[in-house]
């Protein structure tokens, strides 16, 4: 079957398989990147639009949290069950208290914006997870996410980051087998070295996004949570249970707080206050803060530290309310290794670990992405042949079929491995091969009637 030299078939292979990788996913790599650049972009500016909501206009010192909450719950008009609040975290910011509401999807709740001082109501809008993100930017995030479709939407993102790191290795490969050894200047090779600049300069990123996006991931996520757990890679959360019972750890609570169990209806505001003195006194010093009432009978509040910028602050105590006593903590510089790298890795990917110099970076490398993209595209574009004769299509399968036995073997053990691991790519890759199949079989018998054409 092999009719060219081992080198060669690896080449073809590879070429095949990059070219692959770029026309059918790069489309949604694409729309990733520039949906996640617009997202890390965009605080500043729904920071301007929602400043009335994010704004204390009363001066002086902050009401108890209690009476807060009381003016927060007036202004619902119903009996609607309270979350968690935040409050405010410097003198002229409002507190938010948030409230769940079935008509919210997962990690969403109901924020109320409070004044501190006046108890005015500053802002009633929906926010997400525990980066508190605003209606702009949960909107944006939901077109990263899955393109607005919910659920089946995400089969598009999870595309994306499952080959993205393929596609990058791979071209890199390419380039090292295929570099031309001296320059020449033409369109192919001008835009081919464009291509390659920026994938040498991106790599770090593109394996970087790709791993942190797998972990939200729907179906390759799961793979990836059993994996951690199993490395005790897991990040550390505090065990809510009263009776000593160790609760399992949230695999997503790296970049989500869903929300739980119904929270007690009799969780009484003024605990609020009282709560929160005890989880100060106990070592939670970080001026933003998140505190949730318990979610059933037999669990204790949380006070969870929410700044994920640098240096991270993301520490955490139970509370038992009856007692008055810290019954479990979490400390930032006790977790695992990987469990800080994970943790510093989804910040990032979010552009919150570093400020402004974190969204300037990804804002560089989401539009240098996407130009590179759109740069293979054109490579693609004039190198393409007008018409191949009839069998001498290049595809996928026939120069899987040129390797050696061995590579055969070692690719298709491979490709089994990484399609369990991560479904949905694998589920692609036999889309490519279906339609691949199918090209090389037209192929063939265009081949076969120019034989037998008199």
């Amino acid at each position: 079957m092999t009719t060219c030299t081992p080198r060669a078939a690896w080449i073809n292979l590879l070429r095949r398989l990059h070219f692959s990788v770029g026309l059918f996913v790069g489309p949604f790599i694409f729309i990733a990147a520039l949906t996640g650049t617009l997202y890390v972009a965009t605080p500043q500016l729904e920071n301007i639009i929602f400043h009335e909501a994010l704004t204390a206009d009363g001066r002086g010192e902050a009401r108890p949290l209690a009476d807060q909450i009381a003016a927060a719950q007036s202004a619902t008009g119903d009996d609607s069950p309270l979350y968690a609040v935040r409050p405010a975290p410097e003198m002229g910011e409002t507190t938010r208290v948030m409230f769940r509401s079935a008509e919210l999807g997962a990690s969403e709740s109901r924020a109320l914006f409070i004044d501190p001082v006046t108890l005015a109501v500053k802002g009633d809008m929906t926010v997400y997870g525990t980066s508190g993100v605003l209606p702009l930017r949960m909107w944006i995030d939901k077109v990263h996410r899955a393109l607005l479709l919910g659920d089946y939407g995400r089969v598009y993102s999870e595309l994306a980051a499952s080959w993205m790191w393929i596609a990058a290795c791979g071209g890199i490969a390419l380039w090292f087998f295929t570099r031309p050894r001296r320059r020449i200047n033409n369109p192919v090779q001008d835009n081919r070295r464009l291509h390659v600049t920026a994938g040498w300069l991106l790599l770090v990123g593109m394996l970087l996004f790709s791993a942190t996006g797998l972990t939200w991931s729907q179906w390759a996520g799961g793979n990836v949570d059993r994996l951690r757990a199993s490395l005790n890679w897991m990040t550390p959360q505090v065990n809510t249970r009263l009776d000593g019972q160790n609760t399992q750890n949230d695999p997503h609570a790296d970049h989500h707080q869903g929300h739980g169990g119904m929270v007690m209806p009799s969780s009484s505001p003024a605990l609020y206050d009282a709560v929160l003195q005890l989880a100060r006194r106990g070592g939670i010093d970080a001026s933003k803060v998140e505190i949730r009432p318990p979610k059933a009978r037999g669990y204790a509040w949380t006070v969870t530290e929410v700044d994920r910028s640098w240096p991270t602050r993301v520490d955490a105590v139970a509370v038992d309310a009856d007692t008055m006593q810290i019954v479990d903590r979490t400390r930032f510089a006790d977790f695992p290794l990987m469990a800080k790298l994970t943790r510093w890795g989804v910040d990032f990917h979010m552009g919150v670990l570093f400020g402004l110099a974190n969204q300037l970076l990804l804002i560089a490398f989401g539009l240098a992405l996407c130009g590179m993209i759109l740069v293979g595209y054109r490579l693609w574009w004039i190198r393409r042949p007008s018409a191949p004769a009839a069998g001498q299509l290049r595809v996928l399968t026939k120069s899987w079929l040129e390797l050696p036995a061995g590579g055969r073997v070692c690719t298709l053990v491979i490709a089994v491995a990484l399609g369990i691991a991560l479904p949905v790519m694998g589920a692609s890759l036999l889309l490519f091969v279906v339609i691949d199949v199918l090209r090389w079989r037209k192929g063939s018998r265009g081949a076969q009637s120019e034989v037998v054409r008199p």
